[in-house]
Order: structure tokens, then sequence, then C-alpha cells
């Protein structure tokens, strides 16, 4: 198969690529058009059909679809020039090979989230945790293999749990490094601070936002569920079930940023800097791998705000 992130300007492509979005339009002498994007596991490319004759036969978005075209250049990026489409048939393609995955261990990385929690002191807390992560095995599957967003980082089979761990991980150190932090509050907090991203997205290869997602959101979803979650665990504490709720509530850190409270508690700020932290180093990683070899500074970034290179050395 011919990858899209292996594509060059003048290259002719004969390949099955999955439709993630179709668009009709009109260009400005009133012709009809499609703008598509299409996508493999190693990116997506923006595609144009700008002849819709009898070469370009039935598909709509999410179909895969054999596509006959040339890769431009348009405004510093690949874009494919389309004159020929079929839907492809079952048989023709794999799966595998047309979502975006995490490069890590799905399986030995759900096994350091286990051993996180069988650290775990707290009785109510290491309750919650396998009540989440082990007695559901339906969310823990799911959990397993869901993105932790729809394009800003993490938005790949995987990425959820990678993101998650990583969270988990940098809130342990904050918990070394800072003995006023309870290390069970923060640690378990950070392993399930985005669990509401299962209900938020939909699976792969949609990978969008539900309508659920859309009107209620991931923070106030988690919380939802961590609420009953709770009442279902004799005596826990409600100062402490408090606390649990918040600091999903406040893991964003800023009310502009999502969050329906801003951090009232130690663990609550360390866990919406941890949270950031991580989705910036993967938003500044996925930004530098889709880097031309030969170009050193970036465009402007809006999710950075500012350009940003790799460091030299």
């Amino acid at each position: 198969m011919r990858y899209i992130s292996d594509l060059h300007e003048g290259d002719q492509v004969s390949e099955i690529y999955l439709c993630k979005t179709k668009s009709p339009g009109t260009s400005k002498f009133g012709k009809s058009y499609y703008s598509l994007t299409l996508q493999d596991k190693t990116g997506m490319i923006d595609g144009k059909v700008w002849e819709l004759t009898n070469a370009i036969g039935h598909f709509e978005a999410m179909d895969y679809i054999l596509v006959r075209g040339q890769v431009t250049s348009y405004q510093g990026s690949n874009q494919l020039n389309i004159q020929q489409i079929r839907k492809a048939q079952e048989g023709e393609f794999d799966m595998a090979d047309y979502m975006p995955s995490t490069k890590k261990d799905i399986d030995g990385m759900f096994k350091e989230l286990l051993a996180m929690i069988s650290k775990t002191k707290n009785q109510y807390l290491k309750q919650l945790a396998e009540k989440i992560f082990i007695e559901d095995k339906n969310f823990a599957r799911e959990f397993k293999v869901h993105s932790a967003a729809k394009s800003v980082h993490h938005g790949y089979i995987g990425g959820l749990l990678e993101h998650s761990l990583s969270v988990a991980k940098i809130c342990e150190s904050y918990a070394s490094l800072y003995p006023q932090l309870n290390r069970d509050l923060i640690v378990m907090c950070a392993l399930w601070h985005d669990m509401g991203k299962v209900e938020e997205l939909s699976s792969f290869p949609e990978n969008d936002y539900t309508d659920e997602g859309q009107l209620v959101g991931h923070i106030v979803m988690g919380a939802i569920k961590l609420d009953r979650l709770i009442r279902e665990i004799p005596g826990f504490p409600p100062k402490l079930a408090n606390e649990v709720k918040h600091c999903m509530l406040a893991h964003h850190g800023e009310l502009e940023f999502g969050s329906p409270k801003k951090p009232a508690l130690l663990e609550a700020i360390a866990l919406s800097q941890a949270d950031n932290l991580d989705a910036k180093m993967e938003t500044f990683a996925e930004i530098m791998e889709k880097q031309k070899e030969d170009q050193e500074w970036s465009g402007f970034q809006r999710l950075l705000d500012t350009r940003i290179r790799k460091t030299s050395i």
C-alpha cells in the first residue's frame, strides 16, 4: 500500500483510502465539485474532484474508495486532484491500514495502569478504580483502543490509554516531589480523568463527536459516571467523593478551557497541569513528525499559539 505520508508532489496515485469527509461545493464559475478528506494510518490529505464525470462513482463519507489522481501542492500542503473514484469492495483493504494507532504496546500500557491501581492504599479509591477498569470489561475494552481526541492530540487507536497513563505517571512524579499531595487521589483521578471520552467520541473509523458528546461533554459525562459508581460503594466518604468529582470537573484548569470549576484542591491543580503538559508535548511531537526534513521552523501553530522548531541537539 502507498501511504499518505509517502506521497510527494507530482506523484500519480491509484490507491484505496478512507473517505473521512465529503463536501460538495460550487466553483466561482458555477461548476460543481467535491472536497474530500482522505485518511490512512499515517495521516490525512485533502482531495479535490473538479470534474464530476462518469468516472466518479457513487460513494459517501466513511466509505473506503479507490481513487486515481495526481498529487499537487496547495499553500504548502499536498493535495490530491482526483479523476476517478469507485467504492472499494470487501476484501480489497485491511482496516488496520487506515486507522492511526499508538506506537506503544496497548496491553503493556494497560498492565502498567493496573499496577498503579494495585499500589493504591486507600480502599475506596482502589475500589472505584477497580469498578472502572476491571469489573466493567466492556468499558475497559473500549478504553484501551479509544482515541483521546478527534484531532488535537492522541487522536488515534490507543490514544486515550496512552494519554491517561502518561498523565498518571506525571502525577506520580509530582506526588514524590511534593509530599503534601495525596498520591492515591491524584494518580487515580489521572487514570480516569478522561473516561467520559469513551462516550463523547464515537469509535473508529468515525472518531467524531456523538450527540451526547456535543451537548454534555466528556468532563461532565465523566463526573456523572463517577457519581453513580461512588454511590455503589458502601461507606464511601462524602468528602472524598466530592474531592474525586472536583478533580474531574476542574481538570482543564480554567473556565475558558471547558472546566465547570477552577481547581480548588492541590491535587486538582497538579492534575490540570499534568494534563496540559502531556497534551502539549504530544501536540508538539505530532507537528514535528509531519514536518518536512529540510523544514526548520513550522508555520504558526494555533494550538500552541506560536511557531515551533526542533531543538538543535
